[in-house]
């Protein structure tokens, strides 16, 4: 029985100081090691770019063949857009 009263005191201040701040700096490791993007992630927002600079240059393409085709269909856009708001 003695040491069982012998342990009460250090189980006590274990389970209300060091277990706590133990179990909070582990999961902000866990955290921290998560918010890391692995490989195939890092493939994919490539690619993603990629795809958003090819349609970027297709816009761009597409409005100066309009420019020169029909010089006032920014106008017609803003004119319809007013009308329907």
């Amino acid at each position: 029985m003695k040491f069982l009263e012998f342990m009460f005191v250090p189980t006590i201040l274990f389970l209300t100081v060091v277990a706590p701040i133990w179990l909070t700096m582990h999961y902000r490791s866990v955290n921290r090691s998560a918010r890391g993007l692995n490989e195939g992630d890092r493939e994919v927002i490539e690619h993603m770019l990629e795809t958003v600079d090819t349609l970027g240059q297709r816009i761009q393409t597409l409005e100066s063949i309009l420019d020169a085709d029909h010089p006032d269909w920014r106008k017609g856009r803003a004119r319809r857009e007013r009308e329907e708001a």
